[in-house]
């Protein structure tokens, strides 16, 4: 059963402008809603599209309203009105308490009576398990390991030994949590693995994304703070810092010892090597490799964009070229100086 846009409005805080009474049921793009269902304008690029659109209702800016004959939600951020009400028309399906007859809980874990352990799952010594918390099916939860109230492991899931989770984390199929940080010491060219004997500690309202991977501390703890979201297949390296409500994009991976600042923005595919700095509101665009300390706040980008690879080919050979030109060019200005000089001598006025 729908609510009505009315109903939306009151919900979002926002202006209705036209009728309110049409019931939506689901949402959709602003080229493919039908009249039951919610949509939204957050890019002027759309904008052509809202004549022709026949939602039931359109999240809108004030300044795109008259180009929308039907009914109008307005807002100041389409795109944040639209995530809360997807979150309202969709709630998420409530999954009862207890444990699957199939799943494996050492008699030394804690589980909450409201808490559910899907099945397959495997709960080792000494993991607390909080309230309204969920193990989903196939997840492992070595020993030691705590997680917090409302935090939800989705499926197959494995969290090393002594992770520790926070309240209302919700983490995607395949991540692993605590697994050894990549660390060896080299004797007589033979690699000798050094222990790792630090933890990973995630803070509250996290996101983790589909077989992403953090390393767990070899010494102190890798640490993401509260709000951070990590997107799928990006690797965390052991004592790595992520700051509050930092969010990184796919492929992201980050060397060890790397501290993150609060409310950065990390691009797809992007690299930061090690015991590197970023500071606070620090944004580094898709496919960038940071490789020093970030001490200002600001956007940075690094990398060669796509092109035609005729072109490409031609500009990786004269890259090849630009020390040679440098020299040259070094050589023309001295030679230009010293012919502007001598030019200079000759035509000055003589002197008694």
């Amino acid at each position: 059963m729908g609510v009505t846009v009315e109903d939306l409005a009151r919900f979002l805080g926002a202006e209705l402008r036209g009728e309110g009474g049409t019931e939506i049921t689901g949402v959709a793009t602003l080229q493919d809603a039908a009249p039951d269902q919610l949509t939204f304008l957050a890019n002027s690029r759309y904008r052509k599209f809202l004549a022709g659109c026949r939602a039931g209702a359109v999240l809108l800016r004030p300044d795109d309203a008259p180009a929308f004959p039907g009914a109008a939600l307005l807002v100041d951020d389409p795109y944040l009105a639209f995530a809360k009400a997807t979150a309202y028309l969709y709630p998420a399906a409530a999954i009862p308490p207890g444990i699957h007859s199939s799943a494996i809980v050492d008699p030394t874990a804690r589980i909450d009576s409201t808490a559910a352990i899907g099945a397959l799952a495997v709960i080792e010594a000494e993991v607390d398990v909080g309230p309204r918390a969920v193990v989903g099916p196939g997840c492992v939860v070595r020993s030691g390991c705590r997680i917090g109230a409302d935090s939800h492991l989705t499926a197959n899931v494995t969290l090393c030994v002594d992770t520790v989770v926070g309240q209302r984390v919700l983490i995607h199929p395949g991540a692993v949590l605590g697994s050894d940080g990549f660390g060896f010491a080299n004797e007589n060219g033979r690699w000798l693995k050094v222990p790792q004997i630090g933890r990973v500690r995630i803070g509250d309202d996290v996101e983790i994304g589909a077989n992403t991977t953090i390393d767990r501390g070899a010494l102190t703890d890798t640490i993401v703070e509260d709000g951070v979201k990590l997107d799928n297949l990006i690797q965390i390296a052991h004592n790595v810092q992520v700051g509050r409500h930092t969010a990184m994009a796919a492929c992201v991976g980050v060397a060890g010892s790397a501290k993150i600042g609060a409310h950065c923005a990390i691009g797809g595919g992007a690299g930061i090597l090690g015991h590197l700095e970023l500071v606070d509101g620090v944004q580094v665009t898709a496919m960038s490799l940071v490789t020093h300390s970030l001490r200002e706040p600001g956007v940075y980008s690094s990398g060669t964009p796509i092109q035609p690879n005729t072109a490409w080919q031609k500009n990786a050979v004269r890259t090849k070229q630009l020390d040679q030109m440098a020299r040259r060019l070094r050589e023309l200005e001295t030679e230009f100086a010293q012919i502007r000089q001598m030019i200079s001598s000759e035509t000055s006025p003589e002197r008694d």
